[in-house]
C-alpha cells in the first residue's frame, strides 16, 4: 500500500513537472525569484502542496559537504572535493521532464556565455547514469558534467535537498567558489517552476 502511494505520487511529480500535452522544452514556464529553506523540517510545494525535506541544510558561506555521486562513466565523484573552479551546480527531479530539460538547457546555454575556463557546470539527479549520459547524448550538451544521487542518496542527505516522500532531489541551483564554498543558493519554492538562472550565472561571474 505504502509502495503504491509513493509511486502514484512519483507519477504526479512527473506529470507536475511536464506541461500539457507535450513533452517539449517550454519557453514560458514560470521563473521562481524566492527560495525555499533546505534541510528537515522544511518543504518545498508541487502545485501548492508540501513535500516534506530530509537531510542537513547547507548554507551559504559553507563549505559544501562530502558527498558521493556517481558519474555516467559509473564512476564514483566526491562533490566535497575542490576542484579550484568556480561549480554551477544545477539540482533536478529528473532529466526526463520538461521543466528539468528547460533548466538543465539554460545551464548549458547560459554558461557558454563564462569567459574563460574557471567555470564547471553540473547537474544533479536521482536519475540513472545511463539515463543522463542518453539525455545529453539526445540533447547535444557537451559542457555540463552529469552526476546520479541514486546509489546512497548522500547529496541530497547532505544539502537538505532530497524530498523525503519522493526520494528525488529538490529543484536547486547552488554556485560554489574555486575553494568549494557555497555563495549562492536558491531553492525553488515550487518545484513545477524554473531557478532564477540568471542570478546565479551573475553570482558565478562575481567568483571568477
Amino acid at each position: 500500500m505504502v509502495r503504491t502511494i509513493i509511486a502514484f505520487s512519483c507519477a504526479a511529480l512527473l506529470a507536475a513537472c511536464a506541461s500539457p500535452g507535450t513533452n517539449a522544452v517550454q519557453a514560458d514556464l514560470p521563473v521562481a525569484k524566492g527560495t525555499a529553506m533546505p534541510g528537515a523540517g522544511h518543504s518545498v510545494d508541487m502545485k501548492g502542496q508540501p513535500l516534506a525535506l530530509a537531510g542537513q541544510p547547507i548554507s551559504i558561506g559553507e563549505k559544501l559537504p562530502d558527498a558521493m555521486v556517481t558519474g555516467v562513466d559509473l564512476k564514483p565523484v566526491n562533490l566535497g572535493v575542490p576542484t579550484g573552479k568556480v561549480r554551477i551546480i544545477s539540482v533536478v527531479p529528473s532529466i526526463d521532464t520538461p521543466v528539468c530539460d528547460k533548466q538543465t538547457h539554460e545551464l548549458s546555454e547560459d554558461g557558454q556565455k563564462l569567459a574563460g575556463s574557471d567555470v564547471q557546470m553540473l547537474t544533479v539527479s536521482m536519475d540513472l547514469p545511463f539515463a543522463q549520459k542518453r539525455f545529453s547524448k539526445e540533447a547535444k550538451i557537451g559542457n555540463v558534467t552529469f552526476v546520479s544521487d541514486y546509489k546512497d542518496r548522500e547529496f541530497g542527505e547532505r544539502n537538505g535537498l532530497l524530498i523525503k516522500p519522493l526520494g528525488l532531489l529538490a529543484r536547486a541551483v547552488i554556485v560554489t567558489d574555486k575553494n568549494n564554498v557555497v555563495r549562492y543558493m536558491q531553492v525553488v519554492p515550487e518545484i513545477t517552476a524554473l531557478p532564477d538562472m540568471d542570478a546565479a550565472m551573475s553570482a558565478a561571474k562575481r567568483l571568477m
